[in-house]
């Protein structure tokens, strides 16, 4: 990944992180834990956990009081792709240039083992240390990623996308799906950041979250473009659909120019949000690393 020292940093110790989670669960024989395995350490951005060490490094919280958040959302990221990937939703055979949960395990093995992605995401919200975290904040945290996950959040989001296949609609309607299926768990993300840091994370949080709105939104917007492109060197990770309908895309709606400019636009959005948050002594380097990946990455 192109980051900066400090997020490839932040990149590598998810992964340490995540590795241990997995390392301590039961049946680690089975094919349940090994689709687990699979679907997490597979590779990816991890978008997500960085921008929950972004977040909380800004506001002054040590690593270790964050490792929790970043690992559960991460975790409930993987089950949405698992399920994402299913047959009856969009029917994915490749995902990282590897094959899907569904397709290396059966549908039967990846639909328990994004079920039990989805409850260990709670399980470590609840049950890892957190120094210095007051229990109003954790149960602040659990909320968020319950909300984020759910019909107001990921899941609406969902069928939002589904029921406007082989339809056409409004591009605000586009933006609400993705708000939802995309946006809600990338807000998530900075906000379980935030409130690791306590009431000062908190007070933070309205401007927070037009950061994330403005780089959730860029991300699907950046989605859509690479979804099209027809160089396969520059889109490396190329998902392989059967028997899907037609989905509204940005491009598709207001055209290629005016897709790449309304990338822009958000960018500069979330730019003007953290020079709001530089400006109070806060060191907004690693969310203005994390902005900038979003919207020049390839894949």
């Amino acid at each position: 990944m192109r980051f900066n020292v400090s997020l490839n940093s932040h990149y590598d110790r998810i992964n340490v992180v995540l590795k241990d989670y997995l390392s301590k669960l039961p049946l680690r024989k089975t094919p349940l834990v090994k689709a687990m395995e699979y679907s997490v350490l597979l590779g990816g951005k991890r978008l997500r956990p960085l921008l929950v060490y972004a977040t909380g490094n800004m506001l002054h919280v040590q690593d270790v009081s964050l490792d929790a958040s970043a690992a559960a959302i991460e975790c409930m990221h993987a089950y949405s792709l698992i399920h994402d990937d299913l047959p009856a939703i969009d029917n994915e055979v490749l995902r990282r240039d590897q094959a899907t949960c569904h397709y290396k395990f059966g549908e039967d093995i990846a639909i328990l083992a994004g079920d039990a992605l989805q409850t260990l995401a709670f399980s470590i919200l609840i049950n890892s240390q957190m120094p210095e975290v007051t229990i109003a904040n954790r149960l602040a945290m659990l909320s968020e990623l319950a909300h984020a996950s759910g019909v107001a959040g990921m899941c609406g989001g969902q069928i939002l996308d589904l029921i406007s296949e082989d339809q056409t609609i409004t591009i605000e309607n586009l933006e609400r799906i993705h708000q939802c299926k995309t946006g809600a768990l990338i807000r998530s993300a900075v906000r379980l950041g935030a409130l690791t840091a306590g009431d000062i994370g908190v007070a933070f949080i309205p401007d927070l979250d037009k950061f994330s709105d403005a780089i959730g939104l860029a991300f699907q917007v950046q989605d859509d473009i690479l979804d099209i492109a027809k160089d396969s060197k520059s889109l490396k990770k190329r998902t392989i659909s059967k028997g899907r309908f037609r989905k509204n895309t940005y491009p598709e709606l207001i055209g290629l120019d005016n897709s790449r400019a309304k990338i822009k636009d958000l960018y500069n959005k979330s730019l003007s949000v953290l020079e709001i948050l530089s400006k109070q002594k806060y060191n907004t380097t690693m969310l203005q690393a994390l902005a900038s990946f979003i919207i020049t990455r390839d894949q």
